[in-house]
Order: structure tokens, then sequence, then C-alpha cells
């Protein structure tokens, strides 16, 4: 698909069809509400009978959740919800990220050009405002993947592909919004993001760094009360 409908919540690469969408939304919607249960199977004929759809665009939707990291796939056993990360792998991960998004900050910061800015405040305002959902699992998981395109267009700016395709394969920010599902933690995510804005528009590469790296330092500690 184009870079456009990838803005609209899909994947590049899903197919373009309103049946194949359709499903893929509402699975999405509810893995990550938690609606289906990490580690949950995901029967795909009973999924099928209750969307009132064909098999076909739901083996499609779950391959690309597949892709996501999302849902796995056994041989014999068929789809299931990805486990919740553990704690440890969350620290790890979260250790992971300060070693490497604070400098690319640093270096988006190098890189800004006013056309880019723009896009970062694109990005910001889809998180802010983007279409307005349906209800609140539909808001929520519209968050977590305007949050990951907020970051990765940052990485994008910042030129480092071995950085950008690291973290993105990944898929830091959609299983960072299955640990907890609140309100609480896109609010607080969208004051500093506009802290990280305000950096950028300043030129201040210092700034920036450190509001990249207390971002990630605060999105840390709300999340750890997922393990408790």
């Amino acid at each position: 698909m184009s870079f456009a409908a990838e803005r609209q919540g899909k994947p590049v690469g899903l197919r373009s069809s309103s049946v194949v969408d359709g499903v893929y939304d509402n699975i999405y919607h509810r893995l990550m509400a938690l609606e289906i249960a990490p580690g949950a199977r995901i029967p795909i004929d009973a999924l099928a009978r209750e969307l009132g759809v064909s098999q076909t665009p739901v083996r499609e939707a779950l391959g690309w959740l597949e892709r996501e990291g999302l849902v796995r796939k056994e041989h014999l056993v068929g789809y299931s919800a990805a486990p919740q990360w553990t704690r440890k792998q969350f620290e790890d991960l979260y250790a992971f990220r300060l070693l490497l998004e604070p400098e690319a900050a640093r270096l988006a910061m190098h890189n800004m050009t006013p056309e880019a800015l723009t896009l970062l405040e694109s990005s910001a305002a889809d998180m802010e405002h983007g279409e307005a959902p349906v209800d609140r699992n539909t808001r929520y998981s519209r968050f977590a993947r305007a949050d990951a395109h907020f970051h990765d267009d940052i990485m994008k700016i910042a030129g480092n592909e071995v950085i950008r395709n690291t973290l993105f394969n990944q898929h830091v920010h959609l299983h960072i919004f299955r640990l907890m599902f609140h309100t609480r933690v896109t609010q607080e995510a969208l004051q500093e993001h506009e802290n990280l804005l305000a950096a950028f528009r300043a030129g201040d590469s210092d700034a920036a760094y450190k509001a990249m790296q207390e971002h990630i330092e605060r999105s840390r500690d709300r999340l750890l009360s997922a393990f408790e």
C-alpha cells in the first residue's frame, strides 16, 4: 500500500482490500486492548464466522500481524496472540532504547529542515487528533501506531538506517502499548513529545537528546507497574 495508507494505520504491503483492512483493524484493536489475551489462540474459522467473512482475509490479516510481532504462528497449532513481555525483556529493551534514541534525536536535530519539522508536527497532530475513533479501544490502538510513526520519523530524519531498522524490527511501540491499556500513557506521552518538538524548533541538539532521554525514562517508569 501507499505511504498515505500506512499513515492511516496499515502496514506497508497489506493488500488494498476493504475486507482485509476491516479484519486487520478488528483483530489489531482487540490485541492492543487485550480483548484477545496474550498467548490466547486465535481460531481462524471461528473468527471468520464472527466477522462474516471467508477465512482468506482472516489469514492475510493474521499474516501481517505476525510480521508486526503481535501474533505468532505455530506449526499444526495455528495462530495465537503474542505473549506479553517479561520484566527482563522490558528492562532490556528500554536499556537498548536509551542507548540509541537520544543520540538519534541529536542526529535528527543536525539534519532538521523546515520540511522535516513540518513532518514531525504532522505526526504529533495525528496522535493528538487523528480521525474520530468510535470507541476507547480504537482510540488507544490508533495512538499506539501514531506514536510508532512519530518515533520512526525522527529515526528517518536522523539518517542512520542501522538504528532505524533495528528499532523498527522490534515493533517497540506496539508491544509497549499492549502492557497497559490506560489513557494516562497517552496524555503524558503527548506532553513529552511536545518537549521534543520544542527542542527541534529551537535548533538545540543537546535539548533534543535530553528530551528524548527523559521521554524514554518516563515511559519506562509509567509501565513498570504492569509487572507489579
